[in-house]
């Protein structure tokens, strides 16, 4: 008995829109991030930058800038 191997092609099974998806994440007020995700209501980061939250940074994870920047600022001046 003989045994064939099947060659499965690529394929991108990724077809989700990555437009949905922060290239960086801001820095938000914490007691407004839960209020979001749950209502859906927008946020407003150290930047500017309005938006819903819809993903958790992880470790690692790309800061904006701006946001950093900002915040680098705040803890020094208090």
């Amino acid at each position: 008995m003989a045994t064939q191997t099947i060659e499965r092609p690529d394929v991108d099974t990724d077809t989700a829109d990555d437009t949905d998806r922060p290239k960086v994440f801001h820095y938000v007020k914490k007691d407004k991030i839960a209020e979001s995700a749950v209502m859906g209501t927008h946020v407003v980061a150290l930047c500017g930058e309005v938006f819903p939250v819809t993903r958790a940074a992880k470790p690692g994870s790309p800061v904006c800038p701006k946001c950093k920047k900002i915040y680098s600022r705040m803890k020094k001046g208090e």
